[in-house]
């Protein structure tokens, strides 16, 4: 597939306008999402939720769309979570920080594409609950986990206290909550709320290798496993193994369903339509 640039709405444009809060492109299969806000540590404004909102229904809908990387801009911060100075209108659509990802304060948008976080610098508040809502994050060795809610006397929504122990070791999730103190990287491959840390500048090419391991797996099987492990992640595991799940059961009747065995039997790689 030849690389696109488009709006967050999928509408093609001659190429990316750096003023834009939100670039989104398309490569082959991947969908890339850079927050372009470095001047304010990439934190999330009312408009940059609308476009996240907006690139994430295109992702869903698009069914050459793959795979999704969420990265940003600048050196300093993946993002420092919510635009604290964005005034009465950031909260008036009720998206959600992240364009509904998280869910923090508005209903929570489910991608059903695997996502992939780059994440270097400050990833802080909600900036480190939208880290946590992908399913691979590669990071910097300058990258900063952090909830600094408590330290600076501010709790509200707290969604990312709820994703954070359960992705992390109970007592270091704790102790991030109550004192503010920040993660590193290397700290964060060790307790596994990261699959793989790498310099600043080899972290763009790490992110697309992740991306590329999953685009050679069945695009249609990705997406009904993705569905089935989280749908029932909170369940015993009695209820999970009960359950029927109907992206699966659809995922017989598509053609890469056939192309999976008929590439085996020829000896070579499935060739994949995501039908």
């Amino acid at each position: 597939m030849s690389t696109t640039t488009t709006q967050p709405d999928g509408t093609g444009t001659p190429g990316q306008d750096t003023a834009q809060e939100l670039l989104f492109e398309v490569k082959g299969h991947v969908a890339h999402l850079t927050l372009n806000r470095p001047k304010a540590l990439n934190s999330i404004s009312h408009d940059l939720d609308l476009r996240l909102q907006q690139a994430w229904q295109e992702i869903n809908d698009n069914p050459d769309i793959w795979v999704a990387v969420l990265s940003a801009s600048g050196d300093r911060a993946f993002c420092a979570g919510a635009d604290v100075g964005g005034g009465p209108e950031a909260h008036a659509s009720r998206l959600a920080l992240g364009g509904g990802l998280t869910g923090i304060g508005g209903p929570l948008l489910k991608l059903k594409k695997p996502l992939i976080a780059a994440v270097h610098g400050y990833a802080l508040g909600g900036g480190f609950e939208l880290a946590m809502c992908a399913d691979i994050i590669v990071a910097a060795d300058t990258a900063q986990f952090g909830l600094p809610e408590t330290k600076a006397g501010i709790i509200g929504e707290c969604g990312v206290v709820h994703r954070a122990i359960r992705q992390l070791p109970h007592r270091i999730a704790m102790a991030m909550i109550l004192t503010g103190e920040r993660l590193g990287a290397q700290d964060a491959l060790q307790y596994g709320l990261v699959n793989e840390v790498t310099s600043r500048e080899e972290l763009e090419a790490a992110a697309a290798a992740w991306a590329e391991k999953i685009c050679a797996a069945s695009p249609l099987a990705v997406q009904a496993a993705k569905h089935a492990a989280l749908e029932r992640a909170g369940y015993p595991l009695e209820v999970a193994l009960a359950t029927r799940f109907e992206p699966i059961e659809a995922y017989a009747n598509s053609a890469d369903s056939k192309e999976g065995p008929k590439a085996f039997a020829e000896k070579r790689k499935p060739v994949w339509s995501g039908r």
